[in-house]
């Protein structure tokens, strides 16, 4: 099934903006949380078919929340994927091991965003 309903968890105004345009251009719908507290709060409104997670973030950072999005069972299959401006192996491998299904450095590359969410899909 294409993804189309996508969460952007980001502090960052200007990430944020960046990628629901970048998103937006390509037909998905998108709703973004500026904090962990404010991800629940989507995710309990609305599934969405895919989340960009970014890492370094206020209060719970992204490896805290995608692990505790993966272990809440009714979000468990919703694929992660981290947006961060953490680009070292151990990052990555951190990441991966919280239950994201990929990794990606910001600044993001919107060729690479896009075709990892279409291998999703």
């Amino acid at each position: 099934m294409a993804i189309k309903k996508v969460l952007v968890v980001d502090d960052s105004k200007t990430e944020l903006m960046f990628m629901t345009e970048l998103l937006h251009k390509h037909g998905y719908q998108v709703r973004t949380a500026e904090n962990a507290e404010e991800a629940f709060k989507r995710l309990a409104e609305e599934l969405p078919e895919l989340i960009l997670m970014d890492v370094v973030m206020p209060g719970q950072n992204g490896f805290q929340l995608t692990r505790s999005i993966n272990r809440t069972p009714a979000y468990a299959e919703i694929p992660i994927i981290i947006c961060s401006s953490k680009s070292l192996e151990t990052d990555r491998v951190w990441g991966m091991r919280q239950g994201a299904r990929d990794y990606i450095t910001k600044p993001v590359n919107a060729g690479e965003l896009l075709s990892k969410i279409s291998a999703l899909g």
